[in-house]
This record gives structure tokens, sequence and C-alpha cells, in this order.
């Protein structure tokens, strides 16, 4: 088999039956240009950022054994996510339009999390923003679409939105941190810390790599620019990867973790018609820096949250399944899988009214399709303090510890 990614090409079909007949709806994929080490193992993709494909699925190894090998030793996912370059003179003012979080307390060197929200506080996409420089920045999105959000917002503006063709890869787990000083060039310059970024040289290639990703756990990611060799550079981590037992991963091999963690994901646990506040993302929100889009509305908005976590017993609840109380419905699952670690069902959940909060237990349909009791959790489910990412507390387990179920503590 080639391992050219060129040449392949990545089609998504959907083929609804509908009086008969079936439409065909095919639309090109936009191609990780390191896709060629997954070809040989019979990957699946969805549809994600603005074309670009998640890998939903690989052959060699079930979502048990990527979730323990993201726990205990180390991974490789190549990811979907989009980064969009703002710069010019008037970026960061952009930005403070955009986002509702405080653009000006980042510096250069660092990244922060943030989301972007329409006029009536529903949510659009979130990501990571990286500060290249004084007047140069990059968003990294989740799902949705920000492109034609900033261009509409920037009239008046001397800024330039484009795309600059940059590809993330994420290197994660217990292990991640002593690859990444095994492959790059010269040391790291300084201590790195969560939510860092650094150029290094990698494969004698120049990118840029961050102290952050998608699992709550030690890790990094790496920004492959289009000047970039990134064979070169994606042959490295891979070979040197395999020989500390890294694995390739896809999108359920790390659910269950980002789940665990309450990391919440774009279009399913936070929507358009969600407003930060209703799920557990306020405190991201300064009304202080001035003005910014949705302001006005979420001022004014209820700020309880209704996002929680929910485990379940012998098995996982199905995704948009709806909670059920006394046979009424008070919430919906959205997003959900098993947890090796904790041997449950774990999920996150959206309820119709704040007192279905942590310890309410409810009926929901599962994955073995019977209606099983579950129980309202607060996320995240364990590491509350985030202190495994953050490189403060080493935290890894040998092997499953089991919820204790329903009612205990």
């Amino acid at each position: 088999m080639s391992n050219n990614v060129n040449d392949y090409r990545f089609v998504i079909k959907a083929v609804p039956i509908e009086g008969g007949r079936s439409v065909d709806l095919a639309r090109p994929m936009k191609i990780h240009p390191l896709s060629y080490q997954e070809l040989h193992l019979d990957p699946e993709y969805t549809n994600y950022a603005d074309g670009r494909f998640t890998l939903e699925k690989l052959a060699h190894a079930s979502a048990d054994e990527m979730y323990w090998k993201a726990r205990q030793e180390i991974i490789l996912r190549h990811t979907g996510e989009y980064p969009y370059e703002i710069s010019g003179p008037d970026a960061e003012k952009l930005l403070q339009k955009v986002f509702p979080r405080d653009i000006s307390k980042v510096n250069v060197g660092r990244c922060s999390y943030q989301f972007a929200c329409y006029h009536d506080g529903g949510m659009i996409s979130d990501g990571l923003l990286l500060k290249l420089n004084n007047n140069k920045f990059w968003f990294a999105q989740g799902d949705g679409h920000l492109f034609g959000w900033y261009k509409a917002h920037s009239v008046g503006l001397d800024v330039k939105i484009k795309d600059p063709n940059v590809w993330v890869s994420q290197i994660q787990g217990p292990k991640s941190l002593d690859l990444l000083k095994k492959i790059i060039d010269q040391p790291l310059k300084g201590n790195f810390k969560y939510f860092d970024w650094e150029e290094v040289s990698i494969a004698s290639q120049t990118v840029i790599v961050s102290r952050t990703g998608f699992t709550n756990e030690l890790g990094w990611e790496i920004y492959i620019r289009p000047e970039n060799d990134a064979k070169k550079i994606g042959d490295l981590i891979l070979s040197e990867g395999t020989k500390m037992g890294m694995l390739l991963t896809a999108s359920p091999g790390f659910r269950g973790r980002r789940i665990e963690a309450g990391l919440l994901s774009a279009g399913r646990d936070f929507t358009k018609d969600r407003n930060p506040f209703s799920v557990g993302l306020g405190k991201f929100i300064d009304f202080n820096k001035g003005e910014f889009i949705g302001r006005d509305f979420l001022i004014n908005a209820n700020k309880e949250c209704l996002t929680w976590g929910m485990r379940v017993e012998n098995s996982f609840a199905k995704v948009d399944s709806e909670i059920l109380l006394n046979n009424q419905k008070i919430g919906i699952v959205t997003s959900s899988t098993w947890s090796p670690y904790q041997q449950c069902g774990v999920s996150i959940v959206h309820m119709n009214n704040k007192k279905f909060g942590p310890e309410t237990v409810v009926d929901v349909l599962c994955d073995d399709g019977k209606i099983n009791k579950g129980e309202i959790c607060k996320l995240p489910m364990y590491d509350v303090k985030g202190d495994i990412p953050r490189g403060i507390k080493q935290d890894i387990p040998d092997g499953p510890v089991p919820w204790k179920g329903i009612g205990k503590k």
C-alpha cells in the first residue's frame, strides 16, 4: 500500500432513504498530512471542523486498549482541529470582540482556552488560542464554523484572517514528555509549563509544540506547517514513540477520558441553543473586559449550570437518550461511553432544571437495550484540580478502580 496520502480520496457519504429514493451527499475531506500512518489499520473517519476529518476507528486496538495506553503509557492521535490565523494591528481587538475571555491577559508563548458565542449567548465553537506575537494569533478550533464569523466582525479593522494550512497531532500520556525530550534536536528553553507553547526543532524541522491536549493526561501537541517535511517529523515521532509503547488512537480511545475529565465536545455537549453558564463554562467569561459578542445577553442570563456527569451500572447510556425520573423527561445524554477505569458507563448530560443535580438517581436507555439506573455526578469525576495534565501529580493506575454503584460514596 502506498504511504502517499495524496494517492487516496477521502469522502463522506450520507445516503438517506426517503420515499424510496437514495440521495448521495458526497464531499471531499481535508486530509491530515500524517494520515498515511493510519491507512494500513483500516481507518474510519467522520466529518469534523470545516471539512476536516477526525479519526473514528482503527482496527489494531479496541477503545479500551487505547484508553489504557493514554492513562498508563503514551498515545498518538492525528486530530481534525483547524487552526486559523488572525494577524495585524487590530488582531487582538477583533479577538476581544469575538471571545468572552480577556485576550489581553494572554502573553506571547502562552495558550488560552477560548470559545465564541452568538449574540443570543448560544455557543459556536471552542478551541485553543496561541499568541505567536503581539499582532499574530492562531486559534485551533474544534467542530464549528468560525472563519466567516471572524470575517463578518472584522469590518473596519486592520486585520487579516487566513487559513495557514496548519495541522495538529497530539501525543498524550505519562510518557509523552519523555518522548518529546528524546526527539527534539535541542533541549527545551524553559520549564515548558501547562499551556505554554514553544518553537522547537524536530528532525531538523522548526515546529511549534504546546503543553496541551484533549485527554486531561500529561501531553503535548505539535503544529505542522506547510513548509515542514511532515513525513520526516511524523516518522520520527512514530518510530521513537513505538519503542516506548506508543499506540495510534482514534476518538473512542480518549472519549472516556475526556468525559471523565468534563471536557466538552463542540456540537454535542454545547450547542447554539445552550449558553456557557448552562454548560458549566461561565467561569471563562470576563464581563469587566468590555464589549464582546453575546455580552448583553449573557450578563442577564440565568447563571445556573445544567450540565453534569452521569455514571451508569453494567452498561452505558445511549447518546441523545432521554433521562427519566418517574417516567418524566428531565434531561438528555450528550456524550457517553464505557469507562475501563471506573468499570461503568460515563456520560455528560444536560438537565432541564438545576434541582436535578449530583446524586439524583435516574433511568436511561443504554447500549444493552435496557433501561438502567444512572446517577448524576459532578465533573470532573476525579483529578478535580487537574493536577495530572499539569504534571503536579503522577497518577498512573495499575488497573480498574470500579465505581461503587448507585448511592454509594
